[in-house]
């Protein structure tokens, strides 16, 4: 796992190696092993290093093959490198190293974009042919490694982190009004290829972008998941979809364990972490880590679920870390927490993975985390009513109706005039909803959850919060075969019974009963959604700081209502509207815009 960075130029000027060391070295706490630069006229690539694959100094990036005339920055992990190095081996390809990114280097010379298809994993990548001048930026399939870029005149500069982007001197802050739409409506969501500032995009998931020396620029769409299943799968019962299931979800979690270091577990203690974590146990998985986290509790809402992170604890034998957080601590870690966000991110869970991976990271380098669950297998309670819906305008209504957070009319009332847009996040969900591919509403409320909602929320949080600390986070229920599996499978067999039907059942084999029956769970902040003491001091401190006043994002009125009484102002998913405008502000002025 890494950090890369780079510059294309298209007027046939060098490519600012200074400006590429300035986003290169921002990156630093990603890859914090090493660090390279490769330039050569008009290109130039930096590269931060975390080593977990060929720790020798052989897989040193940025990676150059002479011979091929290709180079590479990569960030990710290929799992199935082992069996495509065979492969390549066998078309006479020779190696100088032995993890994954000189594999990828072969199989494009083999394959070309179509080697894209065979790579199992999470990537993103800046691969460049010598002779043909073309630079390709490819993002996998489900967008778990991030990929930013700005285009300007004559030039492009990429990162893995937008924040190191902005080192680079060319990118337009100023707000995109779309992308600031779908922040306050569509739960901080902001799907690719928007980014809260006009002026930078990222790679949409499952794309590979093709940059020509002239500066064009083509989008290739490489992976599109379909809700689409045929008449056998229909007729599968649900016992042979529970067996195809775990065997599915054994095999990524096997595949995941990849490495020259030794792997650990993020386990919360719900369902998805605990069943990870006996599947690793049941790989035979020596001195395997588990860390869980807690925080104060505020009112009745408790703030930690140590009681069944224990049991699956205790019921594996694993070496077990458990940090509890006093309100005071996860206080004082809100200002960096903010500053290792890629982009403003609501979710109050943020700063409990930001405090987990400081502490995993001394012990561990790279865990496996049981994000994506709940989007992949229907586990959310707005996915049962959904069912029921034939009509496709009706559905875009009902799922509006459960996931945003705002109507046009209280984005109105919230944000001034300059700021405003139109309802751009309800035509976003209805033209998502008319893809093709998906025929019910209930599987274009999954299928968008999972390629969009999840890839900029769950996936971005662990990605930011772990690679702070140079802690490489694998998350096998985004294993794209498991993936596609789920999506194979009759929403009514994922939905009953309350969300995660399927899995829940085959969980049954691995982990103890009391886990998978319990309440549903979340990873609990709770003083960050009743925003009190402190915490309310904070935020009325950010927004009536004169950065705030001279932006006029807000109406004033807006604010005051929200500062009066935080606890009204709570959105339908249970979050603070409050801290979402709190939280924008301060990431505004984290990173100086």
């Amino acid at each position: 796992m890494c950090g890369i960075a780079g510059e294309i130029r298209f007027d046939n000027n060098f490519a600012d190696v200074r400006a590429v060391t300035e986003m290169t070295q921002a990156q630093a706490r990603r890859g914090p092993d090493g660090e390279g630069i490769f330039s050569l006229g008009p290109r130039c690539f930096g590269h931060r290093r975390l080593s977990v694959m060929d720790l020798s100094l052989r897989a040193h990036q940025p990676f150059i093959d002479n011979g091929l005339g290709l180079g590479i920055v990569f960030n990710g992990a290929i799992y199935n490198y082992p069996a495509l190095r065979e492969e390549l081996l066998a078309l006479g390809y020779q190696f100088s190293s032995s993890g994954d990114t000189e594999v990828i280097l072969k199989a494009w010379h083999a394959w070309g974009m179509k080697s894209l298809e065979r790579m199992h994993g999470m990537f993103a990548f800046a691969l460049w042919e010598r002779d043909s001048g073309m630079t390709y930026l490819a993002r996998d399939r489900l967008g778990v490694k991030p990929l930013y870029y700005t285009l300007s005149g004559q030039r492009l500069q990429f990162a893995s982190a937008l924040p190191a982007l902005l080192r680079g001197g060319m990118v337009d802050g100023s707000l995109d009004t779309i992308a600031l739409h779908h922040y306050f409506s569509f739960h901080a969501v902001v799907p690719a290829p928007h980014t809260i500032l006009q002026g930078v995009r990222k790679v949409p998931p499952g794309v590979c972008l093709a940059v020509h020396p002239s500066g064009k620029l083509d989008q290739h769409e490489w992976w599109r998941l379909r809700f689409e299943r045929s008449a056998q799968d229909e007729a599968r019962s649900f016992e042979d979809w529970k067996e195809e299931v775990l065997a599915s979800l054994r095999n990524a979690v096997r595949k995941r364990l990849v490495a020259d270091v030794p792997v650990g577990v993020l386990l919360s203690g719900g369902l998805d972490s605990s069943l990870i974590t006996g599947l690793l146990a049941a790989e035979g998985t020596p001195d395997l880590r588990t860390y869980s986290i807690g925080f104060e509790a505020v009112d009745e809402e408790a703030g930690d679920e140590f009681h069944y992170s224990d049991l699956i604890a205790r019921h594996y034998g694993t070496i077990h870390e458990k940090l509890h957080i006093p309100a005071s601590d996860l206080l004082s870690a809100l200002p960096e927490t903010i500053a290792a966000m890629s982009e403003p991110m609501v979710s109050h869970d943020c700063v409990a993975f930001y405090l987990l991976s400081k502490a995993v990271s001394r012990y561990s380098r790279v865990v496996q985390s049981g994000q994506g669950a709940d989007e992949v297998f229907g586990g959310y309670h707005w996915y049962p009513p959904l069912a029921a819906i034939k009509d496709e305008r009706e559905g875009v209504s009902s799922y509006r109706h459960v996931f945003f957070d705002r109507d046009q009319q209280e984005m109105a009332q919230l944000l001034t005039p300059h700021y405003l847009s139109d309802d751009v996040s309800s035509q976003f969900v209805e033209q998502h909803f008319a893809r093709e591919g998906a025929s019910s509403t209930i599987d274009r409320a999954l299928r968008l959850d999972t390629t969009v909602m999840l890839v900029d929320d769950p996936v971005k949080r662990v990605d930011n919060m772990t690679m702070a600390f140079g802690l490489e986070a694998r998350v096998p229920f985004l294993d794209h075969e498991l993936v596609e599996l789920a999506a194979r499978i009759p929403a009514r067999h994922k939905i009953a019974e309350g969300g995660k039907h399927v899995l829940k059942e085959a969980a049954r084999a691995v982990i103890p009963a009391e886990v998978i029956d319990r309440p549903k769970g979340y990873f609990p902040v709770p003083a960050l959604k009743y925003l009190r003491g402190d915490f309310l001091h904070y935020v009325r401190d950010i927004l009536a700081s004169q950065a705030a006043r001279e932006r006029g994002l807000f109406r004033p009125e807006a604010l005051e209502r929200m500062l009066a009484d935080p606890d009204r102002h709570i959105t339908p998913l249970r979050g603070s509207k409050l801290w979402q405008a709190a939280l924008l502000e301060a990431w505004l002025q984290t990173n100086q815009l």
